[in-house]
């Protein structure tokens, strides 16, 4: 006899508002720092705003991507250790690609100005 459980739908949707909301407050956050640096120019580099402040919603976002990924695959029939285990490397190894990646990019941002950024000219 198969057992056939409920696949996890509302930790699914959960997950995507966690990250849809916690990522306004990150764009938000990010926003203001930048603008706030380039008003002030102050001794603190752009590589510095990635803080605590922007630390939180960052990390907001791959909880909901976590749990969106791991309801995902649950959905699709595998059991829910795997799902977890799998979608939590996947979120750990993304989550730190993107976060080390926005430290470049806030470095060039500082060095070259917006002109750094500007990827039509290529």
């Amino acid at each position: 006899m198969y057992f056939y459980y409920e696949p996890p739908y509302f930790l699914l949707f959960a997950g995507l508002v966690i990250s849809i909301l916690s990522g306004v407050a990150f764009e938000a956050v990010l926003k203001q720092n930048v603008r706030d640096w380039s008003k002030n120019r102050s001794t603190r580099t752009l590589a510095n705003l990635q803080g605590f402040q922007l630390l939180m919603p960052f990390l907001g976002m791959a909880m909901g991507i976590w749990f969106f990924l791991a309801s995902g695959i649950q959905i699709f029939g595998f059991p829910g250790k795997f799902a977890y285990i799998l979608s939590g490397s996947l979120t750990a190894l993304i989550g730190w690609l993107v976060w080390s990646q926005l430290g470049k990019i806030l470095v060039q941002l500082e060095k070259g100005g917006s002109k750094a950024l500007d990827l039509d000219s290529y």
